[in-house]
């Protein structure tokens, strides 16, 4: 094991070198990615279609490559589905990041092996530089990484065979040799497509390992977690995995959860660490132990692009190159990929906390927000507010999801539907400070609850235990992919989950 960590350090050290580098020198290793990758796709189908062989800097790239989402980009990507290559990418895509959206439509979204390589493993490789560099007396290596990631299925076209799936199952898929001997539990387990046959398999194969490191959504390793202690008869995972360090985490916000990993894990030291791998690439990890903004990792195969959040719904909105944006400001994330994905508007928002090096925070999602009555209700707003009513009640969230409940004087009120760990000490309390919360950090809220005329005193509904989790199942949604969606400006979902109780 010493050997091993001999070489890791080595490697580590090569790759802070690099990181320094894009940390100093940002605009001119993202403006060298521009470069890089238009000259790589100038003969691709789009490439010519967008004439890149006469793009020569940022404004011609922003004149001649119209703003993407998936609906625009749909078409090349069904005919890359059906066996066509050179369309959007120059080199051979045969797997597809199926979106983690909640809706019944499915994203495709290309993955290629420059993408793979050079984005979702580099990025899978920082994770645990970071760490290490963090924790110098880390013995990460001495043990294994619980994985808990998706499923992939093939699709046949002819003959032509293509994979979509969760990019985590991808990931795992495609993992070099060596890097098996590190990962937990084994591959045939890993890609179970059947979530609680593979819940089941994973703790009776993990739970008597030697486990030094988990990754994966919070809200999916809490039950397997669970599981785990259930299956050993414990109460502290510090007893089944002494040397357990690092739980490296994404997909949702940790908010709700932090608090129930704290007790699982009570005594144990574990660190946490946020990352942000999204379907579309690997964009941020959280470089220091003190503090939860992550690093924007600027030499990933990505060049980036930001609208500013006034001009997010305007027709033709402003674009700002990396070294035009500020801190003060909520940007929606636009990425060009070396998978094919052009000027791809990606649907996340951020803010910088700082601008050298450049380091964010997660703000939300353009269309994840409530604006029934005018009260732009973002989901970081509501994140926030939850935080400070389960601080000040000792509740614990298993998982949320808010909609508007109308009533006949054509106002409202929303309704908050919680499935809690652990119940408040007094709901009307909880209620009462999530209230005023949300009038601190949204003042469009305030402004629409002045005197209850527009927006009344919101409603907090207790759920059974399990509800989210037989509403997914009835979507045949049960997985690391798919997530409860938290802000809704109907009532579909809310009315689906009432049902069910």
């Amino acid at each position: 094991m010493a050997f091993l960590n001999s070489i890791a350090s080595w490697f580590m050290k090569k790759r802070m070198h690099q990181i320094d580098l894009f940390m100093k020198y940002p605009h001119e290793v993202q403006d060298e990615w521009q470069y890089k990758l238009v000259k790589s796709a100038k003969d691709t189908k789009f490439g010519r279609k967008h004439s890149f062989s006469t793009i020569d800097s940022y404004q011609d790239f922003k004149e001649q490559i119209p703003l993407q989402d998936y609906e625009t980009l749909k078409p090349f990507i069904e005919r890359i589905r059906k066996g066509e290559q050179n369309i959007l990418w120059n080199t051979e895509i045969k797997w597809f990041a199926k979106s983690s959206g909640t809706t019944d439509k499915s994203k495709f979204l290309p993955v290629s092996k420059e993408s793979l390589d050079g984005c979702h493993y580099k990025g899978g490789r920082d994770m645990v530089t970071l760490h290490c560099v963090n924790n110098p007396d880390t013995q990460l290596f001495t043990g294994k990484n619980l994985a808990l990631g998706g499923s992939h299925q093939t699709q046949y076209t002819g003959n032509y065979e293509s994979y979509h799936g969760d990019v985590s199952a991808i990931v795992i898929q495609n993992l070099p040799v060596w890097a098996e001997y590190f990962r937990a539990p084994e591959l045939e387990i890993a890609l179970l497509e059947n979530w609680d046959e593979k819940l089941d398999k994973m703790a009776r194969a993990t739970m008597n390992e030697n486990v030094t490191s988990m990754a994966g959504v919070p809200s999916w390793m809490l039950v397997l977690t669970r599981r785990i202690l259930q299956y050993k008869n414990n109460t502290s995972i510090k007893d089944i995995w002494p040397n357990m360090e690092v739980y490296f985490h994404g997909g949702v916000s940790f908010t709700p959860y932090k608090e129930q990993f704290k007790n699982l894990f009570a005594g144990s030291g574990i660190k946490y660490m946020q990352i942000y791998n999204a379907s579309e690439g690997f964009i941020g990890l959280q470089d220091q132990p003190d503090s939860e903004e992550m690093l924007l990792m600027l030499d990933y195969g990505i060049f980036y692009e930001f609208i500013p959040q006034q001009e997010i719904n305007k027709v033709n909105p402003q674009v700002y190159h990396i070294s035009e944006v500020n801190k003060d400001t909520i940007y929606e994330v636009v990425i060009t990929t070396n998978a094919g994905l052009w000027r791809y508007r990606l649907g996340d928002t951020i803010q910088f906390t700082s601008l050298s090096p450049y380091r964010f925070i997660i703000t939300g999602r353009t269309k994840h927000f409530i604006n029934v009555f005018g009260e732009e209700l973002m989901i970081h707003n509501a994140e926030q507010a939850l935080k400070v009513a389960c601080e000040k009640t000792h509740a614990q969230i298993s998982e949320y999801t808010v909609a508007p409940l109308f009533t006949k004087e054509n106002n409202g009120k929303h309704q908050w539907l919680i499935e809690f760990e652990k119940e408040p000490n007094n709901l009307g309390f909880f209620t009462d400070v999530l209230d005023k919360m949300l009038k601190q950090v949204n003042s469009d809220y305030e402004a629409k609850r002045y005197n209850d005329y527009v927006i009344k005193f919101p409603e907090v509904k207790k759920l059974p235990t399990g509800t989210f989790y037989k509403w997914l199942s009835s979507k045949d949604k049960l997985g690391g992919q798919y997530k409860v969606p938290r802000l809704q400006n109907n009532r579909n979902v809310a009315e689906e989950l009432l049902a069910l109780i």
